[in-house]
């Protein structure tokens, strides 16, 4: 996760979410590294100073690399940044030895309610992050009712999706939605009092949101293809999750693309026998209790680490990899990102 907006040189540098068992398993680093979601250039910097040759940095968001201009100078053309998707990481770099992808919305982003990703400070209900297309107020405001369900159920496993969109759909006929606090209140009077310990009523249903706007879900499919066909044999596949949607999904492609075929599941049909397209290193690894105390985002954070193998790349078997069932496009005219 990237750091603040405010960070300047001679703030410390911010530590990404499990840096510490990422560069123990993947030293010594070397080679051409791809960080597919750059952010405040976290994982970027840390392989730098281990040594890696180069690190290609892509985002989506210009914001985020226009912030790394305050400390990428020394680094030369040891850094490269591209503004992009990484669903195309292999267009900018081939033969690469590793590709680290940090999939949770960043601090930097968080941290700016003029972004619109946050309900704990108002902004504009936005949750773009290229900062075009469609955006979360255009949901909110522009989808039907039951499609606005089935976003929230389908990518915030809201159990009370229905209620809400009831609620929102109510909401809205007094008045537009297009605020970060207008939209939280609204859910908030939609449920039950929280308990104590209990996360904001609204978490769920501002992910689902941002994950629709954003098209994550497809583009992290697209990202794991880009990677398997941009990273050489014996490259580093490292993929940090922060929910179990996009953990169920890196999962499951790692699974297929470890498999030699045979067997098949309730999840995918027997499949003809060939060779895997990567060898899985461990169990994903999680934060241990120093990092949840230094940083309580850590807590539902996952690590699945991976290294690429001869075979050759091919498309990922979408049926088996737990994507949501949901078609979402509306009348507010787009179908995610």
């Amino acid at each position: 996760m990237a750091a603040t907006a405010r960070e300047t040189p001679s703030d410390p540098p911010h530590v990404p979410v499990l840096l510490r068992p990422f560069l123990a398993a993947v030293s010594p680093v070397a080679g051409v590294w791809l960080d597919g979601t750059f952010g405040a250039g976290g994982y970027a910097r840390a392989l730098l100073e281990a040594g890696a040759r180069q690190v290609i940095g892509v985002d989506r968001d210009p914001d985020a690399l226009a912030l790394a201009a305050a400390w990428a100078g020394p680094h030369g053309d040891r850094l490269k940044l591209v503004q992009g998707r990484f669903g195309r990481l292999d267009d900018y770099g081939q033969g690469v030895q590793g590709v680290v992808l940090d999939l949770g919305v960043s601090s930097m982003q968080l941290d700016r309610p003029e972004r619109g990703f946050s309900f704990r400070r108002d902004g504009p209900l936005d949750m773009r992050m290229s900062r075009a297309g469609v955006s979360a107020a255009d949901i909110v405001n522009g989808a039907r009712e039951a499609e606005l369900a089935d976003i929230l159920h389908a990518f915030g496993e809201e159990r009370a999706a229905r209620r809400i969109a009831r609620r929102i759909v109510e909401k809205r006929a007094e008045v537009p939605i297009v605020t970060t606090l207008q939209l939280a209140e609204i859910i908030e009077a939609a449920l039950p009092p929280r308990r104590p310990g209990q996360s904001h009523p609204a978490t769920r249903s501002f992910q689902a949101l941002r994950i629709a706007v954003n098209g994550e879900l497809d583009e992290l499919v697209r990202g794991l293809e880009a990677a398997e066909r941009a990273l050489k044999p014996g490259g580093w596949l490292a993929v940090v999750s922060f929910h179990s949607i996009e953990d169920r999904i890196v999962k499951r492609f790692l699974q297929q693309r470890a498999s030699t075929g045979g067997g098949g599941s309730r999840y995918a049909p027997e499949r003809a026998a060939r060779s895997p397209g990567f060898r899985l290193h461990g169990r994903a690894v999680e934060p241990d209790a120093r990092e949840r105390a230094e940083n309580p985002r850590a807590r539902s954070a996952r690590l699945r680490l991976a290294r690429r193998t001869e075979a050759p790349a091919r498309p990922a078997e979408r049926a088996g990899l737990g994507l949501p069932a949901i078609d979402y496009k509306t009348e507010y005219g787009g179908k995610g990102a």
